[in-house]
This record gives structure tokens, C-alpha cells and sequence, in this order.
């Protein structure tokens, strides 16, 4: 789970905008984790926040905007739950439609309090202790099984799903190409070719081509 910690972390501190504007950042969360329809940062963002960094990573998420639905996801965590392990708290009453979800990232010295790494804490990314008493689960995300890898070359200029598909690919790869906007400029560029570089064979040239396609795919079954 470090990797999906790391991705996380490095969202710290990103934080909802007073009255009609919205932090972009937050909104891209929805928009790369599948929730089209979202187009401000005040729409409870918890559980996409973990979806968006799931999907990062290469793991499998909810697929859906409610805090609860993480409940059915990955594998239950019975005991000693680890750093990056998803935690989901109820809210009001442990009956309730109503929680929080984020990740695991220690407990308090007397077991009391769950400090959590999420989003809409604060109305931001952040660390926050929550009452040990109102967890409902802990469980620990698998790989996902969704992960596609476009079939054709693809290089400078182009744009549209299949560059997106291999943004997203790239990422779970631990290739960073920025946001995947379906756009193939610089930053995916460099993220080609720092994957090109680490197979010892391939042309380093920034194009995605069949032996590139084939390098990716061997990394991303590993």
C-alpha cells in the first residue's frame, strides 16, 4: 500500500474555495475517478478522493460516491490494519446511510482515535483523528482488473480516449504523465520515454509503439 499512500500524501493540503469558485484539482478527482457529472469542489468528495487515488494506482475502487460502498470492496481486514488500508466510519448513527472514508494511517497511543488520510476533512486533503468507536470496517484494495492499454501507436499531438487509456495505464505503471486529459504533449512524452528507458532495449524516442506497448504491459502484470 505505499504507492497508494505516496499518492495521496502528495494531495495534502488541497482545499475547497469559498463561494462560487472550485478548486480544479478537486473537480479533476471526480472527473478522472468516473464522476462526469460532478463540476464543483462542495459535492462530498470522500469516497471519490479514494476512488480517484485507487484508480491511480492501479487498485480497484467502489465506482460509487458514497462513503458506505467501500464496505464491499477489497478484502475485510480483521486485525492490525496497515497504513493505506481503507477505513470507513459511520456518521450519525451506525444504522445511518451516512459515513467517511479514507485511509488508514495509524492509531492514537491509547487505540482511541484513528488518524485518517483523506479528502473532505476540513474541506481539504488532510490527516485527521476520528473516534476509534465509529468504525465500521477496515479493508485492503486488490489490483484492478481494468486495466487497458491501447493497441496503436500513438505520439505527439494525438488526443482522445486511447491517449487517456494510456495516461492512466502510464500511471499505474508509476509513470507520472500529469492529468490524463487524452492529450499526448510533453509530460506524456516524458513519461514514454522514462518507460523506454527502463527496458534496456527500446528506442528512447517518446512514441508509443508496439515494443513500448508490449514493455507496459509486461510491467502492469508484474
Amino acid at each position: 500500500m505505499d504507492k497508494l499512500i505516496k499518492i495521496a500524501v502528495n494531495e495534502l493540503g488541497q482545499k475547497e474555495i469559498s463561494g462560487t469558485a472550485h478548486n480544479p484539482n478537486i473537480v479533476n478527482y471526480a472527473k478522472e475517478a468516473g464522476f462526469e457529472w460532478i463540476n464543483d469542489d462542495e459535492t462530498p468528495w470522500c469516497s471519490i478522493f479514494v476512488n480517484w487515488c485507487a484508480k491511480q494506482a492501479g487498485l480497484k475502487g467502489s465506482g460509487k460516491a458514497n462513503a458506505r460502498s467501500w464496505l464491499k470492496v477489497g478484502t475485510k481486514v480483521d486485525n492490525a490494519p496497515e497504513p493505506g488500508d481503507v477505513v470507513i466510519f459511520w456518521r450519525g448513527s451506525p444504522d445511518s446511510w451516512k459515513g467517511h472514508v479514507g485511509f488508514f494511517f495509524g492509531y492514537a497511543k491509547d487505540q482511541s482515535r484513528v488518524y485518517t488520510l483523506g479528502g473532505n476533512q476540513g474541506d481539504q486533503v488532510s490527516i485527521s483523528a476520528y473516534p476509534s468507536s465509529t468504525v465500521l470496517g477496515f479493508r485492503r484494495l486488490a489490483a484492478s482488473t481494468l486495466v487497458s492499454v491501447p493497441d496503436k501507436t500513438l505520439k505527439l499531438g494525438d488526443t482522445g480516449n486511447d491517449v487517456k487509456a494510456l495516461q492512466d495505464a502510464l500511471k499505474m505503471a508509476d509513470f507520472d504523465c500529469g492529468t490524463s486529459d487524452g492529450d499526448f504533449g510533453n509530460q506524456t512524452i516524458k513519461a514514454v520515454k522514462a518507460l523506454q528507458s527502463t527496458s534496456g532495449h527500446l528506442k528512447i524516442d517518446g512514441v508509443f509503439g508496439a515494443g513500448t506497448r508490449a514493455f507496459l504491459l509486461e510491467l502492469l502484470q508484474n
